[in-house]
């Protein structure tokens, strides 16, 4: 392993947090949080997108390894009473004022050691559903704390959205995600609709890709559907960003279905017009 020393996880300027978040779907959402919580939230994201940027990156797969393991380190360190480094003051402030939870924060690195690999490939349903639950119901999690909600429906609603969202991601991102040699369509799945390779030229190219792809769309709209009756009984302004992100990512998911879910080089994208007049329209009323 290399032993070089790794520089310390920075998350110390709100300025970096913001800047990451403007390029992301959730700029829109989180600008009609209250000013305070929306702080928070791009402390929470920025963490998510360090950690995510490490495994998108170009370092081999050890320095990736042990560049997550000094988040993990970190991490472990804000929930002592030992005063934290000065680049994690920012997330021990949000931990302790907000009550993040020390394994949703680790889920998301424990998701980003998955996508570090070489060569991504999801065996089976479980695994599928683990890693979703790691990289997007974890920060769904987070942000449940963040905007102030809590209980059975608040579960729900990070445990419904977040996968709604993945799977919805997956779907969008299948030609993109194979340039990196990841493939996160389960590999049961793919067998069980004769599919018998994981080579990713043939999987995309295989006239009963389709099956899978409609498979894993039908989940994500009952996903949605789960979520929005979740909403239903939680308080409607504070989840004004959730409400915002579902209806973007339904909307994304209905142009996938409309352009043919197996079309995977033709790539459908939301206008800004359009995200922005999805937000102005479940971030008011």
């Amino acid at each position: 392993m290399n032993t070089m020393k790794q520089p310390t996880p920075s998350l110390s300027q709100h300025p970096t947090a913001a800047g990451k978040a403007v390029k992301s779907s959730f700029y829109w959402a989180m600008r009609f949080m209250p000013s305070e919580r929306r702080e928070a939230m791009y402390v929470v994201y920025a963490f998510c997108r360090e950690v995510d940027d490490i495994a998108d990156g170009n370092d081999s797969v050890e320095n990736k390894l042990v560049r997550l393991a000094r988040w993990r380190e970190a991490i472990d360190q804000i929930y002592t009473d030992a005063k934290p480094d000065h680049e994690m003051a920012n997330l021990k402030l949000v931990v302790n004022q907000y009550g993040l939870n020390k394994a949703d924060l680790i889920a998301v690195i424990d998701g980003m050691e998955m996508d570090a690999n070489t060569t991504v490939r999801i065996a089976d349903e479980d695994t599928f559903d683990l890693y979703i639950d790691r990289v997007a119901c974890a920060v769904g999690r987070l942000s449940d704390k963040v905007f102030g909600v809590t209980g059975p429906d608040a579960e729900k609603l990070a445990h419904h959205l977040g996968r709604g969202l993945q799977i919805t991601n997956i779907l969008r991102d299948l030609d993109e995600d194979a340039e990196r040699s990841r493939l996160y369509l389960p590999l049961s799945m793919l067998q069980d609709a004769g599919i018998e390779t994981d080579k990713l030229e043939d999987v995309l190219t295989h006239p009963n890709l389709h099956t899978v792809l409609e498979m894993l769309a039908i989940r994500a709209h009952d996903h949605f559907g789960k979520a929005r009756d979740a909403l239903s009984r939680l308080d409607k302004t504070k989840t004004r960003p959730a409400r915002m992100m579902m209806a973007v990512y339904e909307r994304v998911l209905k142009r996938l279905e409309a352009r043919g879910l197996a079309n995977t080089q033709t790539s459908v994208a939301l206008p800004k017009w359009m995200k922005l007049w999805l937000a102005v329209r479940h971030g008011l009323f």
